[in-house]
């Protein structure tokens, strides 16, 4: 397909949208008239070239407004120089069409045909032709007024448009033929077609850069600054066009000592600082107006400078310079006649004493920084923890210590939170010197050990053990009585067959019932079951039973220990008990076995004071070694 069929097919698939063209570019038309933004209309149809009609004829219609008002300004003011400074598109045009006005003003002033012949825009030249015939008295011309076309007007009497255009509905007005939106143009890949007033240009799709405008030849000029008076040179410069830009030159030269700043005054030049040792030796510069002095000085350096080697100046002393500098290890920076310390992390700067201190990050952030105890070091802390904890991975927080798995303890640990705690087993108690150490316990020597084993206790490590006299006794089930051994049930005995077996604690005795002589033997097993019944230690009562007072009449029984009275450790006394006289013996001194004893006693009967008669009972007591 040529281009021509490409344009008509678009167009055909546009008169099928329900928005006509019309309607499109009057939309666009009354948008450019408010000075909308032509690149981001809201649009009224879907349609892409109801999208571009309406841009082009937006931008058609401001730059037909920026064109009359230049016309305007030609015809009235008629200079345009001082009333177009800005350097937009719309300021451009009405620039231009001021501009071409004022040549068909000029030509018309001079009697020149106003159809030139100069090389200058088909839009400048239909305006300068429109101005010059609007300024032009009305002439005859071939019978009918050419002031009634805009254009021309023909031989038939009817009107014609310049190329570009095409004749308005009323047969005299023309409007403009906008070429891109019909495919009219010849523009070439890479370029952007732009409709003008009676014509179009090829722009370019990449621009020119500064300094250079793109012509209608498509072709990169560069702009004269200083001829459309856009550049900045103030008054006191000259201007001067170069390649892409200007620069602006003085128009009154600075002597020597002078230097020109930028409004192009003459300033005084400071010899003394822009000039490398303009004096001798051992002399000071002094500037002056237009020229410096050299005076001999003695030079007086303040604090950060040191003279120089020649004596003459105040050189800046660098405090960084050797090994550590002035900042003792941390990043110094040398200034003029001074310093400055870049201090590392965790330091900070004393600009009084001039050196990095340390921050004590564990007073400016308390409780923040560590769990438990946080210690203060050279450039920063460190956290630890109070015993019984250890620092975990972060540093930060403290662990419990599990102190049992070093074994702490003699016996058995017990961890805690923080800490531990030792104790012991049965018969063990805890050391109150280190309170690990579990030391034994003597049950013997306990307040109550004495009740612990009946006879003897010994102890163990963690316990203890009770033990019975040799021979006599044996350890009762409980393992701490000792019971005593019935020698003359379990015939353990050494009696003879004459003699009767005893048992006593802890041993046993073998007795002989002999009555003396002018006795006789009674109540054998009375008097046994009696003797039996005497304890070692405790007060024990032998009853003597007598008749009862009934059946003595008249006598009197008096009781006497005859003999084996020890130490008075025994008395005898007597007692009415149920209208019978008893006498009851009673040990009242302790004895200390083992220790045999024969009481020799006697129940005599008297009458009218004399004793008619006795009954001596021997009573044996057998005093053991140990009684439980």
């Amino acid at each position: 397909l040529k281009a021509e069929d490409t344009f008509l097919v678009s167009l055909c698939a546009v008169l099928r949208d329900p928005v006509s063209l019309e309607n499109c570019c009057k939309d666009g038309r009354e948008r450019g008239q408010d000075n909308q933004d032509c690149t981001g209309l809201p649009l009224i149809s879907a349609s892409t070239t109801c999208r571009i009609v309406q841009e082009q004829c937006c931008a058609s219609a401001i730059e037909d407004a920026g064109c009359t008002k230049g016309i305007n300004m030609a015809k009235d003011l008629g200079a345009c120089e001082s009333l177009f400074s800005g350097s937009t598109c719309e300021t451009k045009t009405s620039k231009m069409c001021c501009d071409c006005c004022l040549l068909g003003k000029a030509a018309q002033t001079l009697g020149q045909p106003c159809d030139l012949s100069l090389s200058v825009s088909y839009q400048c030249g239909l305006v300068s032709r429109a101005c010059c015939v609007d300024g032009a008295p009305e002439q005859e011309f071939n019978g009918t007024q050419e002031a009634n076309c805009v254009h021309k007007c023909e031989s038939s009497g009817t009107c014609s448009c310049f190329k570009g255009y095409k004749l308005k509905p009323d047969g005299k007005s023309c409007e403009d033929i906008n070429e891109c939106l019909l495919g009219g143009h010849d523009c070439q890949p890479g370029e952007r077609c732009i409709n003008t007033v009676g014509s179009f240009r090829c722009q370019r799709e990449v621009s020119c850069g500064t300094g250079y405008e793109l012509t209608d030849s498509n072709v990169c000029k560069d702009i004269d600054e200083c001829e459309l008076g856009t550049h900045n040179c103030h008054t006191g410069f000259e201007c001067i066009n170069t390649r892409g830009s200007f620069r602006c030159k003085p128009k009154t030269q600075c002597g020597d000592g002078y230097i020109q700043d930028a409004q192009g005054n003459c300033i005084d030049i400071n010899e003394c600082l822009s000039m490398t040792g303009p004096c001798q030796p051992g002399q000071i510069c002094i500037n002056t107006v237009g020229s410096f002095n050299c005076q001999r000085n003695s030079v007086n350096c303040g604090r950060g400078y040191h003279l120089s080697e020649d004596g003459t100046r105040c050189v800046d002393i660098d405090e960084c310079k050797g090994p550590d500098g002035a900042c003792a290890g941390h990043g110094c920076i040398n200034l003029v006649g001074s310093f400055r310390c870049e201090c590392r992390s965790g330091y900070i700067f004393n600009s009084l004493t001039r050196v990095c201190e340390d921050i004590n990050e564990c007073r400016h952030y308390p409780g923040r920084l560590c769990a438990h105890k946080c210690d203060n070091v050279l450039g920063s802390y460190k956290c630890s923890c109070t015993m019984g904890f250890k620092l975990a991975s972060d540093g930060r927080n403290c662990d419990d210590v599990n102190e049992c798995e070093s074994s702490p303890c003699s016996q058995e640990c017990a961890n805690v939170y923080g800490s531990y705690q030792c104790y012991c087993r049965r018969g063990y108690q805890l050391s109150d010197v280190d309170g690990t150490t579990c030391e034994d316990i003597d049950e013997c020597a306990l307040p109550t050990g004495g009740h612990i084993c009946s006879y003897r206790c010994h102890n163990t490590p963690g316990s203890f053990h009770c033990t019975c006299p040799a021979s006599g006794y044996t350890l009762a089930p409980n393992g701490r009585s000792c019971q005593d051994v019935d020698e003359c049930v379990t015939g353990t005995h050494t009696c003879s067959e004459t003699q009767s077996c005893f048992n006593i604690q802890g041993g046993f005795k073998c007795l002989s019932f002999e009555c003396p002589d002018n006795y006789r033997r009674s109540g054998e097993t009375t008097q046994r079951a009696q003797v039996s019944a005497l304890l070692h230690f405790i007060i024990f009562l032998l009853e003597l039973v007598s008749h009862s007072s009934s059946q003595l009449g008249s006598s009197n029984i008096v009781f006497d220990i005859l003999e084996g009275n020890i130490q008075s450790s025994f008395d005898i006394v007597k007692r009415y008990e149920h209208d019978m006289i008893v006498g009851v013996v009673r040990q009242v001194k302790r004895l200390i076995g083992p220790q045999d004893i024969v009481l020799k006693l006697a129940m005599n009967y008297v009458t009218n004071g004399v004793v008619s008669h006795r009954n001596i009972v021997n009573v044996h007591i057998f005093v053991s070694e140990f009684w439980f």
